[in-house]
């Protein structure tokens, strides 16, 4: 079932929780972490956060095994089996970090579902201390857009994914006011699904005018699930009726004729 690109969002879409919050509140520095937020930038402050879980004793393998047990919905690994078992290229857009996401994605055994993570970097130094750095170096130069925090615009990953696709097809899942921006990025025929009651759903409700995508929210796994998979049939079933209908365009004394549509070449992946 090619054609068909899904872009998910990764906090509280995937996973059930903000993992950053997550990892502060089960390591117990939730205070820490709420007297420094007035000081600096959301992403700054994680990078700062790790310095202090490490001076404090804890090592990566600690945060790895909190990741480990973050809540998640049980329908919402299955979908995103089912949506990569059917030929679907998916992607991760997310203002969490990479280590993170990664530990969480190997331990669910999903890794391997997504052609591309996009998201704030990270690496462990060489004294075993996890470093978060920005997605976009806000330090040196603004990506320009006031809807988005300083260290991503998701919407100019979106504008590249759109860029390296053709006909295909794009499904965006999230939940947070930083995904409004590239849900406004979708065109006809795209399809941006919000999940209910989270910020991405109360922007689109108060500015629907502004989202040229076809809208179907979700509250949990389970309706993630269901809508993703409806919208994943849907576009195959209107993919198909469109390429029969190609098919029967075709002249007779044309030169292809022996081609059937299901022998047309397929769209390259995108290289990861």
């Amino acid at each position: 079932m090619a054609g068909i690109v899904v872009v998910f969002d990764f906090d509280k879409t995937i996973i059930d929780v903000d993992s950053d919050n997550w990892v502060v509140d089960e390591l117990g520095a939730t205070d820490l972490f709420n007297q420094l937020l007035p000081t600096m930038p959301w992403n700054s402050l994680m990078d700062r956060m790790m310095k202090e879980l490490h001076s404090l004793g804890n090592t990566i393998d600690d945060i790895a095994e909190v990741l480990k047990r973050v809540p998640i919905h049980p329908r919402a690994v299955p979908a995103i089996k089912s949506a990569h078992a059917l030929g679907c290229d998916l992607k991760i857009v997310s203002d969490a970090n990479l280590f993170f996401i990664e530990t969480i994605l190997k331990h669910l055994g999903i890794m391997e579902c997504f052609s591309e993570i996009n998201t704030n970097p990270s690496l462990v130094d060489e004294e075993g201390r996890l470093r978060i750095f920005p997605h976009h170096d806000f330090t040196t130069s603004s990506h320009g857009c006031s809807l988005c925090p300083p260290n991503m615009c998701k919407s100019m990953v979106i504008k590249r994914i759109q860029a390296s696709i053709s006909t295909e097809k794009l499904i965006y899942l999230g939940d947070g006011s930083g995904d409004f921006c590239p849900s406004l990025k979708l065109g006809n025929g795209d399809y941006v699904m919000p999940r209910k009651n989270f910020p991405l759903w109360e922007l689109i409700c108060r500015n629907p005018g502004v989202i040229k995508a076809e809208i179907h929210e979700w509250s949990d796994g389970e309706e993630l699930e269901d809508v993703l998979l409806y919208l994943i049939k849907k576009i195959s079933e209107e993919n198909n009726n469109s390429a029969a209908a190609a098919a029967m365009l075709i002249p007779v004394d044309c030169k292809f004729e022996t081609i059937t549509a299901q022998a047309l070449p397929q769209a390259l992946p995108v290289p990861h």
